[in-house]
């Protein structure tokens, strides 16, 4: 028999919960005992197989076999976990928010040093990872996405060359309209607005910088996934920032 709805019952969104989770720090833990449990299951694992390795010495092909077994269990459930990504929408909790701040430090808090990455014990742990690192490194994305769209059109001056001309004519729309006064005739202006669409699709088609924008999404893309995935979840300066007021608002 299904329960009824206790109507004193505290419900909270689901937003406001992660919110809460992320400024109390509680997100890092999470990420990091998830990290240090697979760690130590791994470690009794390999204990326990160099244990039954070592007591069945007489029977070599035994233990080759059991470790064998070991090993590619390890490696299918990484290439599960690695699959698992591509079913993922990393951009599900990004807000038009997570722009607005400044950006995150390249070298301390994107980069960070090498204990700042591992792998990813199971896919609920890549998906925590993704969400939340997207999330903090929006800005860092979007600007690397620039970086290689900026490297694309240099690789393929065709394509620069087409975006260049697709930016002056509508300069000398704008021009053109200021100085014939379209303003006051909506018809002409519409009729040219038109006709310079049409001209910007066949000069975006011709010159191949929808492959351009292709490759350069498709780069960031995948950069963004393996950054967000493998990179640790670390206390962020606003978390911190909060929590301190918060302790002095109680004082």
């Amino acid at each position: 028999m299904a329960f009824s709805a206790n109507p004193l019952s505290l419900s909270v969104p689901e937003p406001v919960f992660e919110s809460w989770l992320r400024d109390t720090g509680y997100l890092e833990i999470l990420d990091q005992r998830t990290t240090d449990l697979h760690r130590h299951s791994s470690t009794t694992t390999v204990a326990a197989t160099t244990a039954s390795s070592d007591a069945a010495v007489t029977n070599s092909a035994a233990a080759a076999v059991s470790i064998s077994n070991g090993v590619f269990v390890l490696i299918f459930s990484r290439i599960g976990t690695l699959l698992s990504l591509l079913t993922l929408n990393p951009f599900a909790k990004l807000t038009s928010d997570d722009f607005s701040g400044d950006t995150p430090s390249w070298t301390l808090q994107f980069v960070g040093s090498f204990d700042s990455y591992s792998f990813p014990s199971s896919p609920s742990q890549a998906r925590l990872r993704v969400h939340e690192n997207v999330k903090r490194y929006a800005r860092n994305y979007a600007s690397l996405f620039v970086l290689f769209f900026a490297c694309s059109l240099y690789q393929k001056l065709l394509a620069l060359v087409g975006l260049i001309s697709c930016l002056a004519l509508w300069d000398v729309l704008k021009l053109c309209g200021d100085r014939w006064g379209l303003e006051q005739r909506p018809v002409i202006k519409q009729s040219l607005i038109r006709i310079s669409q049409c001209a910007t699709a066949v000069i975006l088609f011709c010159t191949n910088v929808q492959m351009a924008l292709f490759s350069a999404l498709a780069v960031s893309y995948v950069v963004m996934i393996l950054h967000a995935s493998f990179r640790k979840l670390t206390p962020s300066k606003q978390s911190t920032s909060k929590d301190v007021n918060r302790r002095v608002l109680r004082s």
